[in-house]
């Protein structure tokens, strides 16, 4: 068993905040501390690979480095419980912070590759374990009728912040320190509305499980979907950076490509999403793997091309791929009871974990093999793979009535799933029977 989501303490009483409890401006202060983190890590994802790419280091290294990344995330998603329930969640965001400076601090250190996979796996650790204390928090201060839309407004502010990083990156000088040291004030500055906040801290944790084979009878599209996005993601998001560096792409080039690349997930994910709710989540899944692989396909035939053609192909590929991981995460809760709800989304979240870690792992292999156009292939591939076993399901069990699904709620495979951590606050409906 592993402790991948939290659920209280038996003898802390898991009764709702009251009313009026959690102002406006207390929610707030979460969703601005993980805005301010997100144009920092957004300017990090961007420099990494091009400051590689200036000092002749094989591409190998970055895709080596993001693999790191992801192995600190699962380390996250196992230990974050633990923390959260010796310290609590305003102490653990703010050690989390703490190791995301750490982190930034050895990569301004020098262009040391081997040092750099140690501090983004511990960059990987601290901002899964953020996101997860962040996010359930929020899930405890507010209601079950505004939740949708504030976990809305929090996935946006993440993806315009890590956009707006990347942005920033094509403005500063990467041959010196200028570039962790900005990413190093970005964390500080996130640590002061969590510090100030008066938001009710969620009651203590206590434990959960992963459950897979349970969490498979539930929802099987569901958590291939996990699995899929969490490779997609890594491939498309991590890779490209790195891929258009070694493609000769300039550091104001790449940080266009960057900060553009997030639009897709705002452009993407609402119509997606009210598509879905009026019908079968299924056949969306598969409009939107089938996208993912033209839009690969695309990009690989115009590989190289002027950055007016690139893109339009990179928004798409990128937003049709993050549409995935909302869709999976609405589809699954879709069919979860209740009383799956935590350990359905602690196994989604490990299951996202993992396809993370082992994916980018791939496609550093392929990368050294047949250059860094591989990665291409690898997302091409695995959407072709999730597109027929969705096809494969629908075809074996009929579509689920549109009055059946609950409502859509953009997400971003950037951010960890908005992991229930028990605290009596159902986002999913409250008595669906579990369905294949």
């Amino acid at each position: 068993m592993s402790d991948v989501s939290i659920q209280p303490a038996r003898n802390v009483a898991s009764t709702p905040v009251p009313e009026g409890a959690a102002s406006p401006l207390a929610v707030a202060s979460v969703i601005i501390s993980l805005a301010l983190v997100a144009v920092g890590n957004g300017l990090m994802f961007a420099y990494i690979p091009v400051r590689l790419g200036m000092a002749g280091f094989d591409p190998t290294w970055a895709g080596g480095i993001l693999t790191g990344l992801s192995a600190g995330g699962i380390a996250g998603c196992l230990l974050t419980g633990w923390l959260v329930r010796r310290v609590g969640h305003a102490r653990a965001f703010m050690i989390f912070s703490a190791l995301i400076v750490l982190s930034n601090a050895a990569v301004g250190a020098g262009v040391m590759p081997v040092v750099w996979v140690a501090a983004r796996a511990l960059y990987g650790f601290a901002i899964c374990g953020m996101f997860i204390v962040a996010q359930s928090w929020l899930n405890d201060a507010v209601e079950n009728r505004i939740r949708g839309r504030v976990m809305a407004i929090f996935y946006v502010c993440y993806i315009v912040g890590l956009g707006i990083g990347s942005y920033i990156m094509g403005w500063l000088d990467i041959s010196g320190t200028t570039a962790p040291l900005v990413g190093i004030v970005f964390t500080a500055l996130s640590i002061l509305p969590i510090g100030l906040t008066r938001l009710p801290p969620p009651p203590p944790p206590e434990s959960a499980s992963v459950a897979f084979s349970r969490a498979w009878s539930i929802s099987p599209v569901g958590v291939a979907g996990m699995m899929a996005v969490g490779g997609l993601s890594m491939m498309i998001a991590g890779f490209a950076p790195i891929h258009a560096t070694a493609s000769g792409y300039n550091q104001a080039q790449v940080a266009t490509l960057m900060f553009a690349m997030p639009l897709g997930t705002l452009l993407f994910q609402l119509p997606f999403g009210w598509i879905s709710d009026r019908t079968d989540r299924r056949y969306v899944l598969v409009a939107a793997a089938l996208l993912v692989v033209i839009a690969g396909i695309a990009a690989g035939i115009f590989d190289g091309r002027s950055l007016l053609v690139m893109i339009p192909i990179y928004i798409v590929w990128s937003g049709a791929s993050e549409s995935i991981y909302s869709l999976s995460s609405a589809h699954a809760n879709d069919r979860a009871g209740k009383d799956d709800l935590v350990a359905l989304s602690s196994t989604m979240l490990f299951a996202w974990s993992v396809s993370g870690f082992f994916v980018p792992g791939i496609g550093t292999v392929l990368t050294a093999v047949y250059g860094t156009q591989a990665f291409m292939w690898v997302a091409i591939a695995i959407a072709s793979i999730f597109c027929g076993f969705v096809m494969l399901r629908i075809a074996r069990n009929s579509p689920v009535p549109a009055d059946e699904t609950g409502t859509f709620a953009p997400m971003t495979a950037q951010v960890p799933l908005p992991v229930e951590l028990g605290f009596g606050n159902e986002t999913g409906p409250s008595s669906a029977p579990a369905r294949q």
